[in-house]
């Protein structure tokens, strides 16, 4: 047995929707899930009491953003993510396979995992530390069937990625889940680019599996997922699900960038051909009718930036999930609760004009608030899906 299992509790009758619980060294998922956001070993703003304080489960890391700093090595000396940053239930690492595309084909663009969203550039989008840097490499980011080439945005630095590598670098992170070294695409790419992309991505699931399946100890304790590709073509999405599928990873990502409408076609797609005991994690989705529609498609977890992005805005997911934007003017009066029916602490002892308050007065406390709320609302959003599965 692998370091992690799904067990499936209950299917949903006339859909593909499971409520399971995903067993890791760390503690059991019970999935659906909202899998936190925590970039650099920290879900912004918050602490690990604050976070276990909303109900959240698990979180994810980012390779790219840790390689680069403190450094995977001072993380592993520390005794992995876990005991560096305080949090004892399962955690996730993603591969930087994003952060690489942010860096290479997507570089000086608009990127995010849904195509409307606006991308935070603190979060993902590089920015070049030196000029003759970027003449010399053309882009921060340079990718190759190897691997990828790239310059840090910290200080310019160059750093090599393959697939060896990454998986390297996230055995000395230590997450419970892991994921293999994919090419992430834009939903505007071409079919060959796509083609071209997911084939890499396929060579390179290859190679990550075999390297963390050559390191005994860490097949102990850390599970690894490959990452579908295929962008909006369903020959490419079916086929890259069934060539994953086929490698038996322990889970499954589903990689790249999405329209809306995708989110009823292409991961339906990959759903259909991915094995039924295997967890399946959507990449990078998390607003509150994308998770939805995404538990209707048999996926088990979900994560984005989004909660904690909007929160430092000062736009909170108020009754039915309608965002609020608490700068607006129409808040500086109003002492109700963001949402009178949500059980989380800043609803049960601040008001919209508080918050208000604190946004105007650029007081850091707004958006620490905002970020429990927002939390909050998403994991009861996926948990409130779950509990309809196991009473359907």
């Amino acid at each position: 047995m692998g370091a992690i299992s799904l067990e499936i509790q209950k299917k949903k009758k006339g859909s593909k929707a499971r409520a399971g619980v995903l067993h890791t060294p760390h503690g059991d998922i019970e999935t659906p899930a909202f899998v936190a956001v925590g970039t650099k070993a920290t879900v912004k703003g918050l602490t690990v009491e604050d976070l276990k304080q909303i109900g959240l489960q698990t979180l994810i890391a980012n390779t790219y953003h840790l390689h680069l700093q403190p450094g995977s090595e001072l993380v592993e000396k520390a005794g992995g993510l876990h005991a560096f940053m305080n949090w004892d239930g399962p955690m996730l690492t993603d591969s930087g396979g994003f952060q690489v595309f942010s860096l290479g084909a997507g570089f000086n663009k608009t990127i995010s995992k849904v195509t409307r969203e606006e991308l935070d550039a603190e979060e993902y989008t590089a920015t070049v530390y030196d000029p003759d840097v970027a003449s010399q490499h053309g882009k921060l980011a340079q990718i190759d069937d190897e691997g990828v080439s790239f310059t840090s945005h910290i200080d310019g630095t160059l750093h090599r990625f393959t697939p060896e590598r990454s998986v390297e670098i996230q055995h000395q992170l230590g997450a419970d889940i892991f994921f293999a070294f994919d090419e992430c695409t834009g939903a505007e790419a071409n079919y060959d680019y796509q083609r071209e992309a997911m084939e890499r991505t396929h060579a390179w699931a290859r190679r990550s599996l075999s390297a963390h399946r050559q390191n005994i100890a860490a097949q102990k304790k850390q599970g690894i997922f490959g990452v579908v590709q295929g962008g909006r073509f369903e020959d490419l999405r079916r086929e890259s699900a069934r060539v994953l599928g086929a490698m038996d990873f322990d889970g499954y990502g589903i990689g790249g960038s999405y329209h809306k409408v995708d989110l009823d076609t292409a991961v339906g797609w990959v759903t259909d051909e991915l094995p039924e005991e295997k967890p399946r994690h959507l990449l990078g989705i998390g607003e509150p009718e994308d998770m939805v529609a995404g538990v209707a498609k048999g996926v088990d977890l979900f994560d984005c930036v989004q909660p904690t992005r909007l929160a430092r805005t000062g736009t909170v997911y108020g009754p039915n999930g309608v965002k609020l934007g608490l700068r607006n003017n129409q808040y500086i009066e109003d002492f109700t609760p963001i949402d009178a029916t949500c059980t989380c602490d800043v609803c049960q002892n601040y008001t919209r004009a508080y918050l208000a308050h604190l946004f105007r007065a650029h007081e850091m406390l707004g958006a620490v608030l905002a970020s429990m709320h927002n939390l909050h609302f998403l994991i009861e959003t996926v948990r409130k899906e779950r509990e309809a599965i196991l009473h359907s």
